[in-house]
C-alpha cells in the first residue's frame, strides 16, 4: 500500500486535473515535505488510447481526446451535482511516478465507466491491442 495513507480507503481527495482518459492528479496532502502534495492515479484495469505524440494512428490521438473528454466531463457533472468523488489507491505504478487505483463516483467506478461507454478497455499488464486498426 501508498505508504502511510492506508488507513481510510477510498479517500476524499479533490481531483485537480484529467490527463488523459485513465489519468488524473489530485491533491495528496499527506505527501511528507518537501514533495509536491499533488499525485497522479492511474486507472487500474483499463486502457484508454494515447494523446499527442504517443498515438500510433490519428484514429488513437481521436479516440484519446474523446476518452479524456468523456472522463472531465464525468468529473465535472460529478462536482457540479455535490456527488461523492472518491480516490482509492492500491499501489505505486512501474515507473514510480503515479500511483494505480479507481476513482469512483456516487458509487461507480470509473474504469467500468470508461469500458462501458467505449472509450477504454480492460487492461491488467498483457500486451495492449492497437487502437489503430
Amino acid at each position: 500500500m501508498i505508504g502511510s495513507v492506508a488507513v481510510a480507503n477510498p479517500y476524499n481527495l479533490s481531483i485537480t486535473r484529467v490527463i488523459d482518459g485513465d489519468t488524473v492528479e489530485f491533491n495528496a496532502p499527506f505527501m511528507p515535505d518537501p514533495l509536491p502534495k499533488k499525485l497522479s492515479i492511474r486507472v487500474l484495469g483499463v486502457d484508454t488510447p494515447e494523446k499527442g505524440h504517443r498515438a500510433l494512428c490519428p484514429q488513437e490521438a481521436a479516440a484519446a481526446e474523446k476518452a479524456s473528454q468523456f472522463t472531465k466531463d464525468t468529473l465535472n457533472k460529478a462536482y457540479k451535482s455535490n456527488q461523492q468523488v472518491l480516490i482509492e489507491l492500491k499501489e505505486h505504478d512501474k515507473y514510480g511516478g503515479r500511483v494505480l487505483g479507481d476513482v469512483i463516483i456516487n458509487g461507480q467506478r470509473l474504469s467500468a465507466m470508461l469500458i462501458a461507454n467505449g472509450h477504454a478497455r480492460p487492461y491488467f499488464g498483457e500486451k495492449k491491442s492497437s487502437w489503430c486498426n
